[in-house]
């Protein structure tokens, strides 16, 4: 059983749980490592607004998530939050 603290914890785990979705869902669609994965998401736009909890992206999915990089990495940046 996972105990939380506070809305800063469930937040983060959320954040946490669609970030990993996304990774794999680069991996899948590019054949590439976790840690070249973490490199493409970690560096994209998209996961920066995920970490701002204002945007609220932590609550979508990670479908929902990665279609928005994809958006993103196609230069609609219009698209994001």
């Amino acid at each position: 059983m996972i105990l939380f603290h506070g809305s800063k914890d469930r937040k983060k785990l959320m954040m946490e749980l669609v970030t990993a979705d996304v990774m794999s869902a680069i991996m899948e669609e590019t054949d590439v490592s976790v840690k070249e994965a973490m490199g493409i998401f970690y560096n994209s736009e998209v996961f920066e607004r995920l970490c701002d909890p204002e945007t609220g992206l932590y609550r979508e999915s990670g479908g929902y998530i990665h279609e928005l990089y994809k958006n993103w990495q196609m230069g609609n940046e219009g698209l994001i939050l």
